[in-house]
């Protein structure tokens, strides 16, 4: 068994691969993280958001991030032509009661192609099979079906609604907690 942060995982789906960003990558994640309508679901604190220059962000998400043990981001690529289509995330690692939060965020233009399902998938027989995570759990606004649909997909259960929640937002964020 793997323990959480000993390596970025390179995980392959039928369509999709999760694996470590790059460099080349900084021009499709500035466009993505710029897109109101991606974020408008997100927190405001993200890591790819912390910092202005790309080129920055995508070293400190391994140097920092990846390091500090905060999360694990990991690019989301097209199978087909190796092509940035987003992000997937492990976060909130409490290891002595083996949970973790996951997340994800796509490219508009990727949006309603089924993605976000199979990199869900990904990261849950990952951290089922290669780790020993017992607990895994994810947020959505109430207001975000799309996620909430991917996750009901994944065999995630809500278990609370209607959370007050800080998101960085001016006031609290009401938010769903689901678990698997």
């Amino acid at each position: 068994m793997k323990k959480m942060f000993e390596e970025v995982p390179h995980l392959t789906g039928d369509r999709i691969i999760l694996k470590k960003l790059e460099a080349s990558d900084a021009m499709l994640l500035d466009r993505m993280r710029h897109n109101e309508n991606v974020y408008r679901f997100l927190p405001t604190f993200l890591f790819e958001n912390k910092y202005e220059d790309i080129d920055y962000t995508i070293r400190m998400i391994y140097e920092e991030c990846f390091q500090n043990r905060e999360s694990i981001i990991m690019g989301i690529y097209l199978k087909d032509d190796m092509r940035f289509a987003g992000l997937a995330e492990i976060y909130g690692v409490n290891d002595a009661i083996r949970k973790v939060s996951i997340g994800h965020r796509l490219a508009e233009e990727e949006w309603g192609k089924g993605f976000a399902t199979e990199t869900v998938r990904l990261l849950v027989d990952y951290l089922y099979g290669e780790t020993d995570i017992e607990i895994i759990t994810a947020s959505t606004m109430i207001d975000n079906k799309a996620s909430e649909n991917v996750l009901r997909k994944n065999d995630f259960i809500l278990t609370s609604t209607n959370i007050e929640e800080d998101w960085g937002y001016d006031k609290m964020t009401i938010a769903d907690k689901w678990c698997r």
